[in-house]
């Protein structure tokens, strides 16, 4: 079904077809169906949904939708969503509303789960314990094969996931894991303890979701246990909610790559005036910070009016300047956010720029050269300048923009702030100094 479909049948008033219509879709679709509708009508047809269907809808929402639903029904129906909501679904939805909506929502739990949510509210913005749900099977050691399945059955159906099954001992310390296909292949009679594997990867709920997300992109998990400080299960993160995570980070990163605030809001969603001032502090830094190339001109006055050509050149030896340390640092942020790289990676990472940034430095400067005197009919002396300094500032670019991320990681900085707006401005500065100090020595000013 489109949208054009569902809206001849609710003009109709056709409500069973669409029933059954939207019953026969993914929550997913149904979804991203009924956004563009106003909130009168979402409405209704978010009640014509077999209630199981319903929920599953209910938490593909985007905020602004779940805001209206939650305005718009009675307290019994808000009830039953919010106990059919998956745990972590729910502490996300507390956690975007406005005080009276989460009021309004507290009101609807249970007393044991409210407890549980404002647990899970104390733990730091952006942990692994922010993040994760306690809808995950455990078993006890020393349960069998057989005993394990049947406990699988009477609780599956409320878990997030079934396909790792966690063992914990009397005091819910993590001991190992076992999964349904080895459950299902082995002996009744087996015991869990026979069967499990002792070796968990796990992270703490203080952990920070970033690092969570490389440990998902390092092993390729569907869940990951999270522990306390004394390695007690308290909870497991799903693949599905740590891709929301990395699609977060990485937007935060091309933000701030862009040298804007990071922001969580959805660009057309977001106002004017909010998005303008994300852009502003950086902007007017990196202004600021640019005057320290005017001065440099200012500087060497006396050089450009000795030799005006030298000018021209100016705009073409930043702006390569500026590319080469933007495209050394694109890659080791990258790397960073991946794990591909680390800081102790540091010595590495300057030996191989500083062989590349020669490379390239030569074949640029060799090509500049051949442009300079025979397309051109520079003097000689001043295409030298050129060329040499095109070789120093690409070397001395490509350090710094592979250095920098380095260093701002290690001083516990986010590396994308080391992107190229930031690089630009430095190397800018770098340049002209390079330029003016060999056209000073070679030309003799």
């Amino acid at each position: 079904m489109d949208e054009r479909r569902l809206l001849e049948l609710f003009e109709q008033k056709k409500y069973i077809e669409i029933k059954r219509e939207l019953s026969e879709m993914n929550e997913v679709d149904v979804a991203e169906l009924l956004d563009p509708l106003d909130a009168h009508m979402t409405l209704l047809i978010f009640r014509m949904l077999p209630k199981d269907l319903a929920v599953e809808v209910f938490a593909h929402f985007s905020m602004e939708q779940q805001l209206g639903i939650i305005n718009s029904v009675t307290d019994k129906e808000l009830e039953y969503i919010m106990d059919e909501l998956f745990f972590d679904d729910m502490i996300d939805l507390i956690e975007e509303m406005p005080a009276n909506i989460v009021k309004k929502v507290l009101k609807s739990t249970k007393e044991d789960e409210r407890k549980l949510i404002n647990q899970f509210l104390r733990y730091p913005a952006d942990s692994a314990g922010s993040i994760m749900t306690i809808e995950y099977v455990d078993l006890r050691k020393g349960i069998t094969v057989k005993e394990a399945l049947t406990h699988i059955k009477e609780t599956g159906l409320n878990k997030e996931t079934v396909y790792t099954c966690y063992v914990t001992d009397r005091k819910r310390t993590l001991e190992g894991f076992v999964s349904l296909r080895t459950l299902v292949t082995s002996d009744e009679n087996l015991l869990i303890d026979d069967i499990m594997e002792n070796e968990v990867i796990r992270v703490n709920t203080h952990d920070d979701q970033e690092s969570v997300a490389n440990v998902f992109r390092k092993y390729g998990f569907l869940a990951l246990p999270v522990v306390d400080n004394e390695n007690r299960l308290t909870g497991i993160i799903t693949v599905d909610d740590i891709m929301d995570i990395m699609e977060q980070e990485a937007t935060e990163d091309f933000q701030r790559m862009a040298a804007m605030a990071p922001s969580e809001e959805a660009y057309l969603d977001t106002g004017v005036f909010t998005l303008a001032k994300h852009r502003l502090p950086w902007l007017l830094i990196l202004m600021v910070s640019a005057t320290f190339t005017g001065r440099i001109m200012g500087k060497f006055e006396n050089v450009l009016a000795s030799v005006v050509v030298l000018s021209t050149f100016i705009p073409m030896l930043m702006d390569t300047g500026g590319n080469s340390g933007s495209q050394s640092s694109t890659l080791i942020i990258r790397g960073l956010a991946t794990g591909e790289i680390t800081t102790h990676d540091w010595w590495k990472v300057l030996w191989k720029e500083l062989r590349i940034s020669f490379i390239v430095g030569v074949a640029l400067a060799a090509i500049n050269w051949v442009r300079l005197i025979l397309l051109e009919k520079t003097d000689i002396l001043i295409a030298v300048t050129v060329s040499i300094t095109i070789v120093v500032t690409v070397m001395a670019s490509k350090i710094v923009g592979g250095v920098l991320p380095l260093v701002a990681k290690k001083l516990k900085m986010d590396p994308a702030i080391m992107a190229g707006p930031l690089i630009t401005t430095i190397v800018d500065a770098l340049a002209l100094m390079v330029y003016f100090g060999i056209a000073t020595v070679l030309l003799g000013l």
